[in-house]
């Protein structure tokens, strides 16, 4: 080997470049998990030509997504498939249960009713026993099938499961499967979920191709349909193209527009070879039709007689009002035919009062679930809600509030202003609030500890000791960017399960009432659902005289002394006999600044609100319900009842104290 002048010899160095290091922060995504997660949020590449190798290199059907489509042309039948790889681990606990009672609910089936789950071999699939099934898998795939002319299938069912028995082939293995058929939109479409597990032994992970999943299955499924249906004739191309000119979303047209782009500019000149279009000279007027239409919309800019320019940021604007007219076709159905206004985008810093007027999931693929409200301003709402909100919880007809997210809580100044030199102590704390008089510090103090320890899961503070805490000096500002974080969204508390008509008679404190009694609530307007709660609670008001709890003088409604917890009472008395006889055990209603505790068995809903069961074997009490008790059921806890307020402890007690 020849000397370089400087002494080196020639080729002597060289890279090695070591492992990738994790930078700092969340723990750094592994090279296949980052590619599926791109996959999924764009499609993968399509594979170059049909037939030869495929674009991905891993999962099954890679080989079959190269040969799918091979017989297609252009007149084959169109559909669309949305697909979706769910890690449950990252999901969250209650993830699989929500999608599947969503898809399987009201009003999908032709005739408006419940939809109903099918199988391969079963018209009636139970859901709880596939969930069941699936309980120890890693990912679930989710699919939405949606043929362009699913309405002259004679049977979807059939179509799915043709659809899946041709997947089961590409995949090699069997598949474990469920879906359901929504009739209940302009487009009649499947809800498939399948297992992330093959049959291979014991069970081993189900990786699909990223290629199969973008391409290879849209394919099978565009066979399968015109094979059922046919070639599409030259009209009805023509008149599904024609129909894309004039819509306010992405289409077809447009990601020909932009193939096209050269520079952003889209020149129509008719010239040989320009036009690379299935229908020649007729396509070329298409794309003019829809670049004329995109120039009204502020979207194109004419630049001569056959040149347009492309606004930048054309495809998400065209996208998001594509998601715009979704939002408005399902607010429009949930008012069925009443008049008002549509706030499709309400700020989330401004609370939101009304009616569920519907629920659903938003895109129906994704876990983000969404309530269109009647809101008690004489406006409809459409509140997109945080992922981890359970819509089961949710009872259309009843009423709900929007909340702002409470990124700064009371107790957090409190604790910053009893830190001396960065450190909280109980005792410091405990020996403040006996000075000022509270009648309860020790309940007080339960309430800052247990927000210290949720502040410690997430890292903004640390125990130092048993009541000793190191609390940073920027404590407001890390809790304010701890929610920025979270995924934005309203959160909702139910008012009352009970609709509007119900609670006029109802035995117990209802919406209605705590309306007419607490001062400050907000008032409903003169029209829509706010002249419907006006009415509602004159009616209520002449229940309530008729029962001897208010009287009328005049203009002026006189209520009596207590008036919720009258009314409270009244129905826990009912409920807890009631409960008695079907349980054979004492029922025993609870005093103000009462100490009870026992096993959390379950909740009751009453109009008066939620309530948790605690019994102690012998005898049993109902207690307002939380949702910080919701993990501990079947577990002994312990409540502390004052002025209607309830403290939880979830200690081990010894003994019961009911």
């Amino acid at each position: 080997m020849a000397a370089r002048k400087d002494g080196l010899e020639e080729g002597r160095f060289r890279i090695r470049p070591g492992a990738p290091k994790s930078r700092p922060g969340a723990r750094s995504s592994r090279l296949v998990s980052q590619v599926l997660k791109e996959v999924s949020r764009a499609g993968a590449t399509a594979s170059g030509n049909k037939g030869m190798r495929p674009a991905s290199t891993f999962g099954r059907g890679r080989v079959a997504s190269g040969i799918a489509g091979q017989r297609l042309g252009r007149n084959a039948r169109r559909v669309v498939i949305k697909s979706r790889f769910v890690v449950l681990r990252k999901a969250g606990a209650r993830s699989v249960s929500t999608h599947l009672r969503y898809i399987e609910r009201d009003g999908t089936t032709r005739d408006g009713q419940k939809g109903r789950a099918y199988g391969a071999d079963t018209d009636t699939a139970d859901l709880q026993a596939f969930e069941e099934r699936g309980k120890g898998d890693r990912h679930q795939f989710r699919f939405i099938v949606s043929v362009e002319d699913a309405g002259e299938l004679e049977d979807l069912r059939d179509y799915t499961r043709t659809l899946m028995a041709r997947m089961a082939v590409d995949l090699e293995t069997r598949l474990d499967w469920v879906a359901v058929d929504h009739w209940d939109t302009d487009n009649p479409h499947t809800h498939v979920v399948l297992r992330g597990r093959s049959d291979e032994g014991r069970g081993a992970d189900l990786v699909i191709a990223p290629d199969y999943m973008a391409h290879g299955m849209r394919r099978r499924a565009s066979e399968l349909a015109t094979e059922w249906l046919g070639p599409r004739t030259e009209l009805e191309m023509r008149q599904s193209q024609q129909r894309e000119v004039d819509q306010q979303r992405w289409t077809g047209l447009d990601r020909q527009l932009q193939r096209q782009a050269v520079a952003d500019v889209v020149d129509l000149t008719e010239r040989p070879g320009r036009i690379q279009g299935p229908l020649g000279t007729p396509r070329l007027n298409l794309l003019r039709a829809r670049l004329q239409r995109l120039e009204t919309m502020a979207l194109a800019e004419r630049l001569d007689a056959h040149r347009w320019r492309l606004l930048p940021r054309m495809e998400q604007t065209l996208t998001a009002m594509g998601e715009r007219g979704d939002i408005l076709r399902t607010m429009h159905r949930a008012m069925k035919g009443e008049q008002r206004e549509l706030v499709t985008e309400p700020p989330t810093d401004v609370p939101v009062l009304g009616r569920i007027a519907a629920k659903g999931l938003d895109g129906e693929l994704h876990d983000k679930p969404y309530l269109v409200v009647d809101g008690i301003d004489g406006r409809a709402h459409y509140l997109r809600l945080q992922a981890n909100t359970d819509l089961a919880e949710l009872t259309v007809g009843g009423i709900v509030e929007g909340k702002p997210q409470a990124l700064e809580r009371a107790v957090d100044r409190t604790v910053l202003d009893l830190a001396r030199e960065g450190i909280y102590t109980t005792a410091h704390h405990r020996a403040q609030l006996l000075q000022a008089g509270d009648r309860d510090p020790q309940a007080t103090v339960a309430v800052h500890v247990r927000r210290l320890e949720a502040l410690r899961r997430k890292g903004v503070v640390e125990r130092v000791a048993d009541g000793v805490w190191a609390v940073p000096p920027d404590l407001l500002q890390k809790v304010q960017q701890l929610g920025a974080q979270k995924v934005a969204g309203h959160a909702v508390e139910l008012r009352s399960y009970l609709p509007l008509e119900q609670q006029i008679h109802a035995v117990g404190s209802t919406w209605l009432d705590r309306g007419l009694v607490v001062s400050g609530s907000p008032q409903p307007a003169a029209q829509g659902f706010g002249a419907q709660v006006q009415e509602a609670m004159s009616r209520r008001v002449d229940f309530l005289v008729g029962e001897g709890l208010a009287e009328r003088r005049g203009q002026r409604v006189i209520l009596a002394r207590d008036l919720l917890m009258t009314l409270r009472d009244r129905e826990l008395a009912v409920v807890g006999q009631q409960l008695q006889r079907e349980m054979g055990r004492t029922w025993r209603s609870v005093r103000d600044g009462e100490t009870v505790s026992g096993v959390y068995r379950q909740s009751v809903q009453l109009a008066s609100g939620r309530f948790a069961m605690l019994d102690d074997g012998t005898g049993f009490c109902l207690v307002p319900w939380r949702p910080v008790i919701e993990p501990h059921i079947g577990k002994q806890i312990q409540a502390v009842i004052k002025t209607g307020v309830v403290s939880w402890d979830f200690g081990k007690h010894r003994g019961a104290s009911l």
